[in-house]
């Protein structure tokens, strides 16, 4: 099974709403361990937040983000695409320590992503754009599936 989906909406925040329920179709047939599915949108939610509030901070709100989320078999992945500065997320990841209250309670949404992701970055595009790609794994197992036909 193989499902791929694709969105563009503003730089703001207000479109949260319309990219979780874009997101939805993501979900069918339904993720039987509710956990995993919430895991999924929580990726999605702190991605989009990410890019709206720290990789377009300058931008204008016209700004397109670019999103695609693509499930198969045993796990989803999302592609947020940014038109940002060069950012190194493994370096801000190593630099914030887990979960800890600062200033500005920055680096948190990226600690939360890293701790239920199975694969999390943000690489440069041919086209100078960056990419935040992130993997969950939504069925382990070898005999029952993770999802109901």
């Amino acid at each position: 099974m193989k499902n791929k989906i694709y969105l563009k909406v503003n730089t703001d925040l207000t479109a949260l709403p319309q990219v979780l329920s874009w997101f939805e179709q993501m979900n069918q047939p339904p993720i039987l361990d509710k956990q995993i599915w919430w895991q999924c949108q929580t990726l999605l939610m702190e991605g989009f937040t990410n890019i709206v509030e720290h990789a377009h901070k300058n931008l204008p709100i016209e700004t397109p983000i670019e999103m695609e989320a693509v499930r198969l078999d045993k796990y989803i992945e999302i592609r947020i695409w940014s038109q940002g500065k060069p950012f190194d997320l493994q370096h801000k990841l190593r630099q914030t320590s887990e979960f800890e209250e600062n200033e500005q309670d920055r680096g948190r949404g990226l600690k939360i992503m890293s701790a239920i992701a199975d694969k999390l970055s943000y690489e440069p595009t041919v086209d100078n754009r960056y990419c935040l790609f992130i993997s969950k794994v939504i069925y382990e197992g070898s005999g029952e599936w993770g999802v109901r036909s």
